[in-house]
């Protein structure tokens, strides 16, 4: 997915791709991987015997008919002790397609007493039989056993890891389920939408757990000084822009403000909270605003919001302070899941002041993010009446447009707006998001070169911009499959800024591919550390635990991982 949010938006790719509800990057070998059917297979089933999926539960029956013992008319036949296994097992699968459970496991127990110790596949069927009858009866422990005891007699047995993953997951130990699946999903060679989707399902649910816990421990972590650079210049109409420094001992916010300028970032929440200690204070809002936007870029939601808290509902202050902390606290909301508090919050800041441009310029981001695209050309055109030198929110309306000729079908649209692109970078030169947004396109476009060109003018422009050498290092991925050059890229981007997870997650995704899982899940970790928001610790802990699902799971089968990518591709096509 191109996203608007890398060189100037409040909100990152990452946050972007989550908010859209894009399904979590499966680095079970099948990165960003989701096959759309109408109808699994599965589901043709069920429709079919309207009940429980009883008729893939359990493994076949024998060809010959079944009967509840010998006729009057037919002598008694002896068998051997697999055949009465077998005959036992026919007849615990007739009791399970009756909705008999416990009878069908009387039988299944029956057919494994009886079967020879040698005949390790049938045992293995018996138990996988009896464990779908103990599911039906949600005797969660005991398909957790018999599943176990089929695996250890057949260890590749797909349905057997299938419904040990389900008992897992009712037993809340979701490490446990995504490994099964991850076996699943291996084994099935990722061609079935219905693992795949229970695998996307323990992913965001365990995603969320280790999220849940890792954001009680979180450090903040101080963004990097282009991070802010970038913050900042999103905002057309911020108060905190207005405020010049004159005196030669600033204390105070005065202080805070000249250290925020100078992107000395560490001493600008002690300087504001010297301030708000006075008792008299000529600058507590402004001191309020500016500690509550730095708390904000840090990721100290919390505190943020208590800041913004004490500015939004007095209405002695200015609205320009006002819609300013609306504004900042909708973002917060959209990091924390809360969607309708943000559009609240918008409703409130164009209350009190319709004529702000920053009010529509954000909340055509939000627009972007619920695929609302005409409210967000709408506010996007709104503020561009208002500020028509701002580049970015220009671009960004060229953006939707484009996406949204691309869902009419309509080329002859289509080609316009990529003119207008074009004009645009001669209108704004100094834009960079001109020149990201329009080589992102071209790469969807498949064309490389131009869009590789349209990298290097953005990177000459904003070289302090890591994201931009992360989007050149995918490009070179998909036009060359230039793995080296496209590692150099991101370590540089590393190197000019050393807190942009993007460009650690990204690395982390390719040395998934690569096979490199232990490297992968170093890289993942080094991402976490970065995190500022529990939305975004999801998403990274998701990538993680699939990178150490695959992990372990290809050890334990003895394959090597990269070839599980390379079947994970072949997938895709």
């Amino acid at each position: 997915m191109m996203t608007t949010g890398s060189t100037g938006s409040t909100f990152p790719k990452w946050q972007l791709a989550i908010i859209l509800g894009a399904p979590v990057a499966l680095t079970l070998g099948y990165l960003y991987y989701r096959r759309q059917t109408s109808h699994s297979e599965a589901d043709e089933r069920k429709k079919k015997f309207n009940k429980a999926d009883k008729s893939v539960s359990i493994d076949g029956d024998e060809t010959k008919e079944l009967t509840n013992g010998p006729t009057k008319a037919e002598a008694p036949v002896k068998l051997s002790p697999l055949e009465a296994a077998m005959e036992f097992k026919n007849r615990g699968n007739e009791r399970y397609r009756l909705g008999k459970f416990d009878e069908s496991i009387d039988f299944y127990r029956q057919a494994i007493e009886s079967c020879p110790g040698t005949n390790t596949i049938e045992l293995a069927t018996f138990y996988q039989n009896r464990a779908a009858a103990h599911e039906q009866l949600k005797q969660w422990n005991a398909v957790r056993e018999d599943c176990t005891r089929a695996l250890g007699l057949n260890p590749k047995y797909i349905k057997a890891y299938n419904r040990r993953a389900k008992a897992h997951e009712y037993l809340k130990d979701l490490p446990s389920s995504l490994e099964d699946i991850t076996a699943t999903c291996i084994l099935e060679q990722f061609q079935n939408q219905s693992s795949i989707a229970f695998a996307d399902r323990v992913l965001r649910t365990l995603g969320a757990q280790h999220a849940t816990e890792a954001i009680k421990e979180r450090k903040p972590v101080a963004p990097s000084s282009h991070f802010v650079t970038s913050f900042c210049a999103a905002f057309s109409s911020d108060p905190l822009k207005d405020i010049a420094v004159a005196v030669s001992n600033p204390k105070g916010f005065m202080l805070a403000k000249v250290e925020f300028d100078r992107l000395n970032l560490d001493k600008v929440i002690p300087a504001c909270t010297e301030e708000l200690s006075q008792e008299i204070s000529e600058y507590r809002a402004m001191a309020l605003l500016l500690r509550g936007t730095m708390y904000q870029l840090m990721g100290l939601f919390t505190e943020a919001l208590e800041d913004f808290a004490q500015l939004i509902p007095d209405e002695e202050l200015s609205g320009k302070i006002r819609v300013n902390a609306l504004i900042k606290r909708a973002s917060i909301n959209v990091q924390m899941d809360k969607m309708e508090e943000c559009f609240e919050d918008f409703a409130a800041a164009e209350k009190i002041d319709p004529n702000n441009p920053d009010i529509f310029y954000h909340r055509g981001q939000m627009y972007v993010l619920l695929q609302r695209l005409q409210e967000a050309v709408e506010d996007f055109q709104k503020t561009i009446d208002m500020v028509p030198d701002f580049g970015m929110a220009y671009v960004q309306k060229l953006y939707v447009e484009y996406r949204t000729a691309l869902m009419e079908d309509n080329p002859m649209k289509s080609f316009h707006l990529l003119e207008k692109f074009r004009d645009a970078m001669e209108r704004f030169p100094k834009c960079v998001e001109c020149y990201s947004i329009m080589a992102q396109i071209l790469t969807e476009q498949q064309q490389y070169k131009e869009a590789d060109q349209l990298f290097e003018k953005a990177i000459k422009l904003d070289p302090g911009n890591a994201t931009l050498y992360v989007h050149r290092g995918i490009l070179q991925l998909q036009w060359r499959g230039d793995v080296d050059t496209a590692l150099q890229l991101l370590q540089t981007a590393i190197t000019v800024d050393d807190r942009c997870e993007f460009a650690f997650e990204t690395l982390a995704s390719i040395e998934v591919q690569r096979g490199n899982m232990q490297k992968a899940i170093e890289l993942f970790d080094a991402a976490i550390n970065l995190a500022k928001s529990e939305t975004e610790l999801r998403h990274l802990f998701s990538l993680k635990d699939a990178a150490m699902a695959q992990m372990n799971v290809a050890s334990r089968m003895g394959i090597e991982a990269s070839s599980l990518s390379a079947l994970a591709a072949s997938a895709l096509v």
